[in-house]
């Protein structure tokens, strides 16, 4: 018998979205990485001018990423990535690459005092033992 997935998780090529204990929904190793794999390529990332970035719902602003001086739109699976204090994977050229080894069934993560907008402030609960309380967006 096949048992259906339950409605929470969502599976791609090599990553499965499905709840966090950090914070609401999460990206998952749905196998092994090595350290400078590529881990995601944000294939539907949709790039945003300052006018369109402004007009955004406060909502999906927690989808936004700050790569390059391009201003994205994450799209499923990557806007589902949360952050840490120590993570495991940084930002490249519209793609996330693992900074150590990830084992499967690892919740992937970055740190987004890199990757988000100047000037952007948000408390942390990535519960890592490095957590710096708050996250500063460097951009």
């Amino acid at each position: 018998m096949i048992h259906p997935l339950p409605a929470q998780q969502k599976i791609f090529a090599t990553v499965i979205v499905k709840n966090s204990p950090i914070q609401g929904r999460g990206v998952y190793a749905a196998r092994a990485f090595q350290k400078g794999e590529v881990v995601l390529v944000w294939e539907k990332a949709r790039e945003l001018s300052l006018q369109e970035y402004k007009a955004l719902l406060e909502s999906e602003r927690h989808y936004i990423d700050f790569n390059h001086g391009k201003i994205l739109l994450m799209a499923e699976p990557e806007r589902y990535m949360n952050h840490s204090c120590d993570p495991n994977t940084f930002t490249g050229d519209k793609c996330d690459i693992a900074s150590r080894p990830i084992k499967e069934g690892e919740e992937i993560t970055s740190d987004y005092a890199k990757c988000n907008m100047p000037g952007v402030r948000m408390l942390c609960s990535c519960g890592s033992p490095l957590c710096r309380g708050i996250i500063i967006g460097e951009g």
